[in-house]
């Protein structure tokens, strides 16, 4: 018995999983100070009444040949033979803190390899490997990845969203049955980010064990979340596969994609500060003393409408605001005047840079500034010469007109010819031209997506990384940027292959708030584009003070999205500012500790982030909508160091809040505000400090430093 239990063990989280005669997780929880083998019996299930004479274990790959009566983890057949596989454990290998188990199924000449790692993080890492082992097909209809969680996890977080509105999160009670999420669009999706949480019920923050998973895969996916007639509890990934799609010939291994795993005994910030440290540590990749560059993006600015002259006069403005990194984007290729046409023609517009992109791009560092350029790759508009020429490159199937998405189809990229037009030309325009970042957007869901006449979005994402990674050893020195429509494809694994997310194209700051803080618990503030847009948001209409906006963006990878030339002298004077602030503040809010506030009012949304070493401190109170109570409830600000006295001080406010600018002459304000204060870390932790009345849709920032 003792020889079958293997530990996994980090400074927050362990992991206990007794690997025969088949492999099941028994224990994922806090790190056990003290641990035996021989611990696991006093958990050993007893049988229930009225049902199988003997346990039905949820194991690593759930078979419902074992009595589990859930959803499975494996389903498929061999032109219905071999449909109900049971693995048992052929050998195991540890190192360090990783394990590998095989397990076969000779009868139906399955083998599964599963690959266990529990990071220095605390974040457990599974996927699996099957491997057909006979002469004819496996058809796989199901191949998931599933983790048991407590008992007591009875509550369970999800994230929903739509274009401009991405990660919103939502909650329900999960007594008895299955909560599922399922994405068919062929992208990670704004609609269904790939993650669930599973906690004590009214988790929080900073309170309660939460158990949360996300699926590193930027296709069709479904996640779930069970709850057994027995009590026990799960929850499991998967890609999700149409029907027909996947088939493993004799020899072949298809593997899951990676599900990553982290759980906290304090709060949705333990669980996300855990997966902040894995991605920073293992998954990120970016210079360590290379702060990320300020950004100017020209969409919101020029859309389509592109002067080389007036380009260049855009980026003096922007350099003068503090911009560290200009960007042109959609329009500068041939024919593209509006978003109906030339997408696939990836060649210069001759008419609109008569003279090619490099005097732009020389005027540009000239300046000091970094240059970056816009692509949709994977794309093609029906009026364009590529299409013209090839229309049989379209991914689809044979026999169906393809509905356009923005006036576009999807480039099959199965296709060698199409694969290796989309490696030259973009070989072109990344090693004819001095570009060091690429934003690559992707703007159409898939439909019908077909090769030869077989379903092949499985295989069309797999394609995309492999451009990623073409393009990525070609010029190694280029950052990618991931957008689709915004934030439809934000995942783990298109991480492994560019350096940011566009989190949203909506600009609003007050959307930006929900948006970002949902972003927020699976990612860090140092891959998340967050832009100054326009007083007017371009998305929503609604208008905001430069103040919000700029605090707004702060906490992220600050840009702005605009045209420089177009706005007054205090609308360039707030960019000034607050591109200077987050400058400041960069090397805190891109390699801090983030902390998520709960506060007791709904309608005010409060984050910091401290330093490693806990000598600084940023936090911002934002005022959503009207508030519920006359008075702000106190701010608590976690993370410092109790030990410590800290100077507190007043960083950017709303004006009226000073001035009484706008006829409110009654309101006080805390003493705080008045001078600088300086306060024991244990206090702003347990008591905090009071809060002025902010007005919808404004902010408050403060800093804190040890003394």
């Amino acid at each position: 018995m003792q020889d079958s239990i293997f530990r996994l063990e980090s400074n927050t989280v362990d992991v206990v999983v007794k690997t025969h005669p088949f492999a099941e997780i028994l224990y994922w929880g806090a790190h056990l100070q003290h641990f035996s083998p021989q611990d696991v019996l006093s958990i050993a299930r007893p049988v229930a009444n009225g049902r199988l004479d003997v346990d039905s274990p949820v194991t690593l790959m759930a078979e419902l040949g074992h009595g589990l009566f859930g959803s499975p983890g494996i389903e498929g057949h061999r032109q219905g033979l071999d449909g109900s596989p049971v693995f048992k454990t052929t050998q195991v290998q540890q190192a360090l803190n990783a394990l590998t188990i095989t397990a076969e199924d000779e009868h139906a000449g399955l083998r599964l390899t599963s690959e266990i790692t529990l990071d220095a993080s605390g974040v457990l890492v599974v996927r699996h490997g099957l491997t057909n082992l006979k002469t004819q097909a496996w058809q796989v209809d199901r191949f998931a990845v599933t983790l048991p969680v407590a008992e007591r996890a009875q509550e369970v977080m999800a994230f929903h969203g739509r274009w401009i509105r991405e990660f919103q999160p939502h909650r329900v009670m999960l007594e008895h049955d299955s909560f599922v999420i399922e994405n068919r669009r062929g992208k990670t999706s704004h609609e269904h980010f790939p993650a669930l949480i599973s906690g004590t019920p009214s988790f929080s923050e900073m309170h309660g064990n939460v158990w949360g998973i996300h699926l590193g895969w930027s296709g069709n996916h479904r996640l779930r979340a069970e709850a057994k007639t027995d009590g026990r509890r799960y929850m499991q990934a998967e890609a999700l596969y149409l029907p027909g799609e996947m088939a493993i010939e004799e020899g072949e291994t298809l593997w899951t994609p990676r599900l990553y795993a982290s759980h906290s005994p304090h709060g949705l910030n333990g669980m996300s500060q855990q997966f902040h440290r894995y991605l920073r540590d293992n998954v990120i990749r970016f210079p360590e003393d290379k702060p990320r560059p300020v950004h100017l993006n020209t969409w919101e600015g020029i859309y389509f409408n592109h002067d080389p002259d007036y380009i260049m006069r855009m980026a003096d403005e922007a350099a003068a605001l503090g911009v560290e990194r200009f960007i042109i984007d959609d329009g500068w290729f041939k024919g593209r005047n509006d978003d109906h046409a030339a997408l696939g023609d990836w060649y210069l517009d001759e008419k609109k840079y008569p003279n090619g992109l490099k005097p732009v791009i020389d005027h540009v560092k000239q300046l000091s500034m970094e240059f970056g350029i816009w692509v949709e790759p994977e794309m093609i508009n029906p009026d364009s010469d590529l299409y013209r020429a090839h229309p049989d490159w379209v991914l689809a199937l044979p026999g169906y007109a393809q509905a356009t998405g923005r006036h576009q189809l999807v480039l099959n990229l199965n296709i060698p010819q199409a694969f290796e037009y989309l490696v030259e030309r973009m070989s072109w325009l990344l090693g004819e031209h001095a570009v060091d970042y690429v934003k690559w957007d992707m703007n159409r869901e898939l439909v019908q997506p077909g090769h030869k006449g077989k379903a092949a979005a499985d295989a069309q994402t797999r394609q995309f990384y492999r451009l990623l990674d073409v393009l990525g050893e070609r010029f190694p020195h280029i950052e990618f940027e991931s957008c689709s429509s915004g934030g439809g494809r934000i995942d783990y694994e298109v991480l492994t292959r560019s350096h940011r997310f566009w989190a949203s194209d909506n600009n609003d700051a007050l959307e930006r708030n929900t948006i970002q803080r949902g972003m927020s618990y699976f990612f860090p503030p140092e891959v998340m584009g967050a832009h100054i847009g326009h007083h007017k948001c371009h998305a929503t209409f609604r208008q905001h003070s430069i103040q919000f906006r700029g605090l707004t963006a702060l906490f992220g990878h600050m840009g702005l999205e605009l045209d420089p030339l177009t706005v007054d002298a205090q609308e360039r004077e707030g960019y000034r500012h607050y591109a200077a602030l987050h400058k400041r503040w960069r090397e805190v809010i891109h390699h801090g500790t983030q902390w998520r506030v709960d506060m007791p009012d709904a309608t005010t949304l409060a984050q910091g982030i401290v330093s490693e070493d806990k000598t600084q401190g940023l936090f911002l109170v934002s005022q959503l909508a009207m508030p519920d109570y006359t008075l702000m409830m106190p701010l608590r600000m976690p993370g410092l160091d109790a030990s410590a006295l800290y100077r507190i001080t007043l960083l950017d406010h709303p004006n009226i809040q000073i001035t009484g600018e706008g006829g409110h002459t009654m309101r006080k304000l805390p003493a705080w505000m008045n001078a600088p204060q300086t306060v024991s870390g244990e206090w702003l932790m347990q008591a905090g400090i009071a809060l002025p009345i902010l007005d919808p849709e404004t902010a408050i920032l403060i800093g804190v430093e040890r003394v």
